[in-house]
């Protein structure tokens, strides 16, 4: 415990020195406790850079919110989608080793990799993946609900990921394009992305306690846990996300610290300490446009921005005049802003554990504001006020509000009959079950009731603790069940990317394990109006059947009495029972009718 008391108190004598140093920010900690409070955020840590040096470093609030342990510039946060211009780095270094262009077609270095026309396959080039151009919406629901760590399994899912628009024809984001870029360095390393960015920026910069994985961050002390508010603007704690094999996208986890490590490299030219850690030409390429973002005239509210577009792994923006370089980030229970100013050697970084939070644009602004010797925008009291109109019209909304379902329907089958495994190649797999005479699947580990909202449309509540969080009723993630020409349910589909038509999960019946004791009532033949067909056993217990001018069809046993052709889609036979419980018919329900086969006598 004294040892504690000794960090924390040589940590705020340092900070204190910071904070001491520059007169521009005299009264800056005052804005920044006043977006604390607005915000509702657990805790913050904010650090500026100017040239070489370390102007500021500072936490606010707490990283552990419940246990009141303050937040400080060691501190490590999640800093998201900032990872990417991390990423996009290590291929900068592969161009200057002369090991790829940026011009190369990613297929290059991933031969299996197949996008999902031909066009895209022979168009797409790396840039493309480093500027958002390659015509993909974001997909984010194929590895945030079915993660994996295995990067490969990912970049496999990308064959069916349906683009919106042609290749560089619009910007638009997506963190696949990153994911290719850490698989791309891997084949030409042979070693992790994670190894790459650690032996590459981490230890020449000295990051010594960043981390490429949330399993680094959780044994990390010092580190901040994320949280969120609740629907009463409660802070209220969250899991950690693992964001597995996504990292090249996402996974870095720092300290403001570590990070100005980095913002200084950038301001000086790729080079930290001496020595060159990015090469010159690629940090000038990387924060220059590459592509447009989006068009439009400056804003009554900012006429100072004046563009919006992309270089590599970096948002480009005008600040009152001033060029702006930044990315942010987003993460459960996290939210970062890391910026540069590279005309005025400035470099910002703010992290915070609050989800989605408006704090590090917040921060950034304020501090842009007093080391830039600008008219300062009254952040923090502008946003308290649009907070209080937003939440005041946010209430009257609800109050009036009436959820768009159809009032008094029913789902058009049994609970049993929407049970099962459903499957999107581009996405995953996942389950429906009955629990409790409810239904409820499970996703990225979470589990999920499926709440009726009309007709055969059900929406997705999580279980927290063992409760149905119903707060998001009416406004939550839906899907809706299709059925086939026989009736069964054969699709469940949801609009999970709204720039496609809603992913198509297919549904595979679950089966039930049957005995061989129990298939052997079903052998036999059956007349169907003159036809004879054969019920037989083989393969190990595998019923079968066989019609006269077709192939043999194996059966999977779904219920009792009730099988589906393996290898036919809308197929299905029942097996009938008699009043004496001998199986006397079997009824074929196909797309084109049910028939009726009586059992032939034994001769």
């Amino acid at each position: 415990m004294k040892n504690r008391i000794l960090f924390l108190v040589l940590t705020l004598v340092s900070t204190f020195v910071f904070s001491q140093t520059d007169k521009r920010l005299k009264g800056i900690e005052k804005q920044f406790n006043a977006v604390l409070e607005s915000t509702k955020a657990a805790g913050f840590a904010v650090a500026i850079v100017e040239g070489d040096k370390i102007i500021y470093a500072k936490g606010f609030g707490y990283a552990d919110y419940e246990n009141k342990i303050p937040a400080d510039a060691n501190t490590l946060f999640a800093i998201g989608s900032s990872t990417k211009a991390f990423t996009s780095a290590l291929l900068g270094l592969h161009r200057e080793d002369d090991k790829l262009t940026f011009d190369d077609r990613p297929r290059k270095y991933i031969p299996e990799l197949e996008f999902y026309n031909d066009e895209m396959d022979n168009t797409i080039i790396i840039k493309d993946l480093m500027r958002h151009s390659t015509g993909l919406p974001r997909h984010d629901a194929s590895w945030y609900y079915f993660p994996s760590h295995n990067k490969d399994s990912l970049v496999t899912k990308l064959k069916y990921h349906e683009p919106f628009t042609g290749v560089r024809e619009h910007w638009y984001y997506n963190n696949f394009g990153f994911l290719l870029q850490g698989v791309i360095t891997e084949r030409i390393t042979g070693k992790t992305w994670e190894e790459n960015i650690e032996t590459e920026f981490f230890k020449p910069l000295g990051m010594d306690r960043s981390k490429t994985t949330i399993a680094g961050m959780k044994s990390s002390s010092n580190a901040a846990f994320g949280y969120e508010l609740d629907a009463d603007r409660n802070i209220t704690k969250m899991d950690y996300y693992d964001i597995a094999g996504m990292s090249p996208a996402g996974s870095i986890n720092s300290s403001v610290n570590d990070m100005t490590k980095w913002l200084m490299t950038w301001i000086n030219k790729g080079k930290y300490n001496d020595q060159q850690i990015i090469p010159e030409d690629y940090v000038k390429e990387a924060m220059s446009s590459q592509m447009v973002v989006a068009a439009g005239f400056p804003s009554k509210e900012l006429p100072d921005a004046q563009f919006a577009n992309y270089g590599y792994g970096w948002f480009l923006h005008s600040y009152k005049g001033h060029y702006l370089v930044e990315h942010g980030g987003n993460i459960d229970g996290f939210s970062a802003s890391v910026a540069l100013y590279p005309s005025d050697s400035l470099g910002i970084v703010v992290l915070t554990n609050q989800n989605g939070s408006p704090v590090p644009r917040l921060i950034r602004n304020i501090t842009a504001d007093y080391m830039l010797n600008v008219d300062k925008t009254e952040w923090a009291k502008k946003y308290k006020e649009d907070l209080e109109k937003s939440l005041e019209v946010m209430k009257e909304a609800k109050d009036e509000a009436e959820t768009s379902n159809v009032k008094n329907t029913r789902p058009s089958h049994t609970k049993l009959d929407y049970t099962g495994t459903y499957e999107e190649k581009g996405y995953g797999k996942f389950e429906i079950e009955i629990e409790n005479d409810s239904l409820f699947s499970k996703l990225n580990g979470k589990k999920i009731f499926l709440n009726h909202f009309h007709y055969d449309t059900f929406e997705l509540l999580e279980v927290k603790n063992g409760k149905v969080d119903t707060t998001d009723i009416g406004n939550s993630v839906k899907i809706n069940f299709s059925t086939n020409f026989v009736g069964d349910i054969d699709y469940g589909r949801m609009d999970i990317e709204g720039l496609v038509d809603p992913i198509a999960f297919k549904r595979t019946p679950n089966t039930i394990d049957v005995d061989a004791k129990t298939l052997e009532q079903y052998v036999g033949k059956y007349d169907l109006m003159g036809t004879e067909i054969k019920a037989y056993i083989k393969d190990e217990n595998v019923l079968y059947v066989f019609v006269p001018g077709q192939p043999e069809y194996a059966l999977i046993p779904t219920a009792e009495h009730k099988f589906n052709f393996k290898t036919l889609e809308g197929f299905k036979i029942e097996f009938l029972e008699s009043d004496d419980k001998n199986i006397n018919e079997v009824k074929f329900i196909q797309p084109n009718g049910t028939f009726v086969a009586k059992r032939k006598l034994e001769e």
